[in-house]
């Protein structure tokens, strides 16, 4: 066998095959084996007929198929090893120009590989760094969710619901006095205000005593998941079995050494501010990488195959799927509830994956140009993030790895020193996140003016094509 390779694009490759006529001829042996069990001969029972007597009827072309089944595989595979060939497609027969007994088989195919980059600009690349000044109210949240952890309830006797309680009901809902699937339920519990429950129940419930009953009125929303309840007016006869207040832990010491390791709140505060301040540091940071690396992307220019695009877009709905399982809800469900297809969620998430992978492209032919490579230390430092991301022990996790996932992690470390070449050489400007706020307004100001002053010509060009 030989065979030639032409390069006919920058993302495709068309490789010409010659198979001597002795391997021909032991694939249509082959296909005449496999074949003959198909084949109805007068005389000869089904499997029977010799293969010259086939030939005769139907035509030695009866084989062909089944015999480049028989051989394409092997000799495919040994050019594109021996060429170092990366195909990123199923090979497409282009044509056949010889075939038949006694002759070699001459024939080429097409195929979609991974696709020439050509690199602009990436070094020397400019970016706003803008940092964002961790503010009293951010704090003052965060410590506010240690104190819903440590707010504790008391049983409230002498009073009337208020909101902020937390109610015990029984309810049961009618709509035109028939009940319906999920409108009842006994020993519920409710806080006040929270807007947990259709708009207007809770605010009806405000005032009530404990063992008091009351038809609540109202309305589902016009959007609501139940579609045959939507927009529907309900009536709910509702029992207030308890009422319990929540109670607050005082913002001291005391509380500072129950929700952390300080045992002062001054301690414990300042610990919140500067984690929050980290993070948003490291948010800065990760932007800055991100338009830098877009930036190179955006510079240079490759013609993906399809066949990538929509290997990507797979990659991504199967990540989003395992996102929405953490959260609970099935893609079917998802698909359903936003009324769209699978392939009309992709459709829309086209271009998305479209610069995911020319990211990856760009990002590894900045490595090679570069000469790029990894020390075990590097790689070794790729393996403990990784395992601390996991929420592994090092030692076990790297015992663990295979090869592929080796591999996986070495490219990643030889990615992670591109970006760091990249920002390296960048001009970097440091600016407040408050003139980033004040450029969008005035970029949205702008738009604004220019939608207005189309909007003004549209509005004139039709006054004058009425008068005319």
């Amino acid at each position: 066998m030989s065979y030639s390779v032409e390069k006919i694009s920058g993302n495709q490759v068309k490789i010409k095959f010659t198979v001597d006529q002795q391997k021909f001829e032991e694939a249509m042996k082959k296909a005449y084996l496999k074949i003959r069990s198909r084949v109805t001969i007068p005389g000869f029972r089904r499997g029977k007929a010799p293969r010259k007597l086939i030939e005769n009827m139907y035509g030695e072309s009866v084989f062909y198929d089944e015999a480049m089944d028989q051989l394409f595989p092997d000799v495919y595979s040994e050019a594109v090893d021996a060429e170092k060939i990366e195909t990123v497609d199923r090979p497409e027969l282009d044509e056949i120009t010889q075939i038949g007994t006694g002759k070699d088989l001459e024939f080429s195919v097409k195929v979609y590989v991974r696709p020439e980059i050509t690199l602009g600009d990436y070094k020397g690349l400019k970016a706003d760094r803008y940092v964002h000044t961790v503010t009293d109210e951010e704090i003052q949240s965060r410590i506010d969710r240690d104190v819903e952890k440590a707010t504790t309830t008391q049983d409230v006797t002498d009073r009337a619901l208020e909101k902020g309680d937390v109610a015990n009901l029984d309810y049961a809902g009618t709509v035109d006095g028939v009940a319906f699937a999920g409108g009842t339920a006994q020993g519920q519990t409710l806080e006040i205000g929270s807007g947990m429950f259709i708009p207007g129940f809770e605010d009806q419930m405000v005032g009530m005593n404990v063992g008091e009953e009351k038809d609540l009125k109202v309305t589902f929303p016009e959007k609501y998941q139940a579609e045959e309840l939507a927009g529907k007016e309900a009536v709910f006869h509702v029992k207030l079995n308890g009422i319990q207040s929540k109670v607050k832990p005082a913002l001291d010491d005391e509380f500072a050494a129950d929700v952390s390791e300080f045992s002062t709140f001054e301690e414990y505060k300042a610990d919140i501010a500067k984690k929050l301040q980290d993070q948003a540091n490291e948010n800065a940071d990760t932007e800055v990488e991100n338009t830098l690396i877009q930036a190179a992307v955006d510079a240079s220019d490759c013609d993906i195959p399809a066949a990538m695009i929509d290997s990507e877009l797979d990659v991504m709905m199967r990540e989003m799927s395992m996102r929405m399982a953490y959260q609970g809800i099935r893609m079917e469900d998802f698909l359903r509830y936003t009324g769209q297809t699978m392939d009309q969620l992709k459709e829309g998430r086209r271009s998305e994956a479209q610069n995911r992978v020319k990211m990856q492209l760009v990002l590894e032919a900045i490595g090679k140009a570069e000469n790029l490579e990894v020390s075990d230390e590097d790689v070794d430092k790729a393996v403990r993030e990784e395992a601390e991301r996991e929420g592994r022990e090092y030692e076990e996790f790297k015992a663990g790895l295979n090869d592929r996932q080796k591999d996986y992690l070495r490219e990643n470390a030889v990615l992670r020193k591109t970006v760091e070449l990249i920002k390296s050489s960048a001009v970097i400007t440091e600016k407040n996140e408050s003139e980033r706020i004040q450029a969008e307004d005035a970029v949205n100001a702008v738009n604004q003016a220019v939608s207005a002053v189309e909007q003004i010509a549209g509005d004139e060009a039709a006054e004058e094509e009425k008068g005319e």
